[in-house]
């Protein structure tokens, strides 16, 4: 570990200023018929072309402006774009969003390239020429202050809030220390904790705005009939959602709340942010329909350059874009999925190591993976991704106070 602390960070500079931790080609599918062909295109080089896109034919304005964020993600080198041909995404204007970025950019349109094997064809040569120009980018320097890290807990159980979520919450405190960006988010989880948090917001007008997000959210959940307590979390020793609750808010740590985000809303300057995932509008089904990989998403179309993933029952996926660090909260769940985890925050339970010891560990790998160590889910290819519609009004200026 004391190699990695030494490593000194560097990037890949971005025309908006901003500096990736990786350099990979996005192939975008904009329908769900052309995930097939996205697909094969980016298998072949999959190490450093990752698939993302929409399933429907119908986008609504936060699936463009999703699509747009993470096309111009600062771990996004370039992009290859796969359309059908008769899907309503607008193709055209995300591609011109993506060139103005600086970023290499094409669009496939199947029905008008010959069909499923010329345009896997055509897409493999563009991309495999893509990946092999980005391997020659120069890196620059990077600092602390240019990381932004977003945080996700799944499979929760009765170690994760005493465990794994603190020493998160410990990392977050140096992290934004230092002056890095950190996002933790999931309404519905931090029912109960909206005072708390209400205690630490930089303005009072911004309490309010974290009090509203939470309310909202009990809404929410009260309308559809269920929250985000699952029968795992109960298997694993969680009783109630104020109890998960808390356990899923120590991965805040301590640090003043800066403001509060949407999803693909970009932090200004560092700090703390929480995201409100839950739509605004009227209560639809569909969501929460809760996904941890939909959550990073939208984490990452904010600018998260990594993901800081908690379990305690135990979990096996990753991310396209942005690298994940697993933590397992339960020291026995580690024994089983150690080709899984990255960091054993189960020996906080068996007094092996202290919260703050842990907490040390997390922010240590995470300056590794900012300086170019890949995380287990990276070396196994793990690369979900999960984009769905949700509708979400503009923040007002007390959520971002100066």
């Amino acid at each position: 570990m004391s190699d990695r602390k030494n490593t000194p960070l560097s990037g890949y500079q971005r025309k908006d200023g901003r500096t990736g931790i990786r350099n990979l080609v996005a192939v975008v599918y904009l329908v769900e018929c052309a995930h097939h062909v996205a697909r094969q295109i980016a298998h072949p080089t999959s190490a450093h072309s990752h698939i993302i896109g929409f399933p429907g034919c119908f986008p609504n304005e936060y699936a463009q402006t999703m699509l747009e964020r993470l096309c111009t993600h600062p771990n996004t080198g370039a992009v290859l774009l796969v359309s059908l041909g008769c899907e309503s995404f607008n193709r055209h204007k995300l591609e011109k969003v993506i060139a103005d970025s600086g970023r290499p950019v094409k669009t496939l349109v199947i029905q008008a390239n010959g069909g499923t094997r010329s345009t896997i064809a055509a897409g493999q040569a563009w991309v495999a020429d893509a990946v092999a120009r980005l391997a020659r980018t120069p890196k620059v320097p990077m600092k602390i202050s240019d990381l932004v890290v977003a945080t996700v807990c799944g499979g929760s159980d009765g170690t994760s809030g005493i465990s794994g979520n603190p020493a998160v919450g410990h990392a977050f405190d140096r992290l934004v220390a230092a002056g890095a960006t950190c996002i933790f988010e999931e309404t519905g989880e931090l029912i109960g904790c909206e005072e708390i948090m209400a205690s630490r917001a930089a303005t009072p007008a911004l309490a309010e705005e974290l009090r509203a997000s939470v309310h909202k959210a009990a809404r929410y959940y009260a309308t559809l009939g269920y929250g985000s307590f699952a029968a795992g979390n109960a298997e694993g020793g969680l009783t109630t959602i104020e109890e998960k609750s808390m356990g899923a808010y120590a991965k805040s740590g301590q640090s003043r709340i800066s403001g509060l985000i949407k999803p693909g809303d970009v932090p200004p300057r560092g700090g703390l942010y929480l995201m409100d995932v839950v739509p605004d509008g009227e209560v639809r089904f569909g969501f929460p329909n809760i996904s941890d990989n939909a959550e990073i998403v939208e984490m990452m179309a904010s600018g998260a350059h990594m993901t800081l993933f908690v379990t305690g029952r135990g979990s096996v996926v990753g991310s396209a874009l942005g690298p994940v660090i697993k933590i397992a909260a339960n020291p026995q769940m580690y024994e089983r999925l150690r080709e899984d985890m990255d960091i054993n925050a189960g020996r906080i339970m068996t007094g092996a190591a202290s919260i703050a010891a842990i907490g040390t560990e997390i922010y240590d790998q995470v300056l590794a993976v900012a300086a170019g160590a890949t995380t287990k889910s990276e070396e196994l290819g793990h690369f979900e991704f999960i984009l769905t519609y949700k509708s979400f009004d503009p923040i007002g200026p007390s959520c971002l106070p100066v």
